[in-house]
């Protein structure tokens, strides 16, 4: 009697650390569409007093590009789970899942995960500095605090590295069996 064999199972501990990465990553969607708010309120109002009142506002310029600089940058984990960020699907399409979790695999370890451990230090600095100083935007008038933004950079960071512990953790083990534990979304924009 011949059988087939079974695929190898992942350790439950290696499956646990994947699945609370992406919930968690899955989770902050809901916190920070809240940035839609601030966005559309700030457009909502600048359209109605500039074009009915004929006298637009000093602020919604800086609101609308905050919030959306901010909402931005942390979708970016959200974007890296569901397979949304840039690739070369003409090249990447043609290779087994084997060489695709090898790629992805060195991609991460060599490439994203040092930038984003440079780019959280270099920009907790940077975050802490506008702190102490409260600067402001000098583009207007109104001149807003540009810490809160500046400390989205470093949050951005320290998601994506951690999102990027999943996906190396996954493409390894596409390496290793040749089958990836889950298949990204086909995004098309």
């Amino acid at each position: 009697m011949t059988g087939i064999a079974s695929p190898p199972t992942p350790p439950r501990g290696y499956l646990a650390v994947i699945r609370g990465i992406d919930r968690l990553t899955e989770w902050t969607r809901y916190l920070f569409v809240l940035l839609l708010i601030p966005l559309i309120f700030a457009n909502v109002i600048e359209v109605f007093a500039r074009y009915v009142l004929k006298d637009p506002t000093i602020w919604a310029l800086d609101v609308t590009t905050m919030s959306y600089a901010a909402l931005f940058m942390l979708g970016s984990a959200l974007a890296l789970l569901k397979g949304a960020h840039v690739r070369t699907d003409m090249l990447w399409d043609g290779f087994s899942d084997r060489t695709k979790g090898m790629i992805d695999s060195l991609a991460f370890l060599l490439f994203f995960l040092p930038t984003m451990v440079v780019l959280f230090f270099i920009s907790i600095d940077d975050f802490f500095y506008s702190l102490s100083i409260d600067e402001r935007a000098s583009s207007g008038a109104w001149t807003p605090v540009l810490w809160p933004l500046r400390g989205v950079i470093p949050l951005t960071a320290m998601m994506l590295f951690w999102q990027g512990i999943s996906e190396l953790m996954k493409s390894l083990w596409a390496w290793r069996t040749g089958e990836f534990l889950t298949k990204h979304e086909k995004i098309e924009v």
